[in-house]
C-alpha cells in the first residue's frame, strides 16, 4: 500500500458548553468516505458513548452529534493534514496538526482524552507545547485493537468518567 497525503476535511463537533474532549487522530478511510468520525462498522466508539451515556446508539450523522452535544462532549482529531498508508495510525508520518484553540478558547473542557495510544502521542508531541494541558489516554476504540473486549472498554473509559 501507498503512501497517501490527507487532508481532514471535516469540521469538529462541540459549542460553547462542551466539557470534555476526545481526540481521535486522522479519520480512517471508512470514516472518510462516510465523512464523520468513527464511520467504520466495527468501530466501537458510538456503541461505547451510548452505553455510557444510556442511550440507544446513534446511526446517523445529526443523532451522533446530537449525542456527543447532550452530554457535552467535543469531538475532533489531532491530525489536520499527513501522509498515511490506508488507515494504519503506524504509517502516520508529516503531520500537521490542528488548531485546538478554537475549541479550548470557546468551551470550558475540563478534560481531553485521547481515543488509543497513537492519539495520546501526537497530543503529547504536537498539542501539549501549545496547550500547556495534559491528556488521558484511553484504550482506543478500533476494531484493529481486539485484545480489549466491548464489556472492557466500557469499563476503562466510564472509570474516567466520560459521562
Amino acid at each position: 500500500m501507498e503512501y497517501e497525503h490527507i487532508e481532514h476535511t471535516f469540521e469538529p463537533v462541540y459549542d460553547s458548553d462542551s466539557k470534555i474532549l476526545v481526540l481521535g487522530t486522522l479519520p480512517s478511510v471508512k470514516s472518510r468516505e462516510n465523512n464523520f468520525y468513527y464511520g467504520h462498522r466495527q468501530n466501537r466508539f458510538w456503541k461505547v458513548l451510548a452505553r455510557l451515556c444510556g442511550e440507544p446508539a446513534p446511526e446517523t450523522i445529526p443523532e451522533k452529534k446530537a449525542l456527543l452535544l447532550a452530554h457535552h462532549i467535543a469531538l475532533w482529531d489531532e491530525i489536520q493534514s499527513c501522509d498515511i498508508k490506508g488507515s494504519s495510525d503506524s504509517s502516520i508520518r508529516n503531520v500537521e496538526p490542528t488548531d485546538l484553540k478554537r475549541i479550548l478558547q470557546s468551551a470550558d473542557i475540563r478534560c481531553i482524552l485521547a481515543n488509543g495510544n497513537k492519539a495520546g502521542e501526537l497530543y503529547r508531541k504536537y498539542q501539549m507545547p501549545v496547550t500547556g494541558r495534559e491528556i488521558t489516554v484511553l484504550p482506543s476504540t478500533s476494531p484493529a485493537n481486539a485484545a480489549w473486549s466491548f464489556d472492557k472498554l466500557c469499563e476503562a473509559w466510564r472509570a474516567l468518567g466520560i459521562t
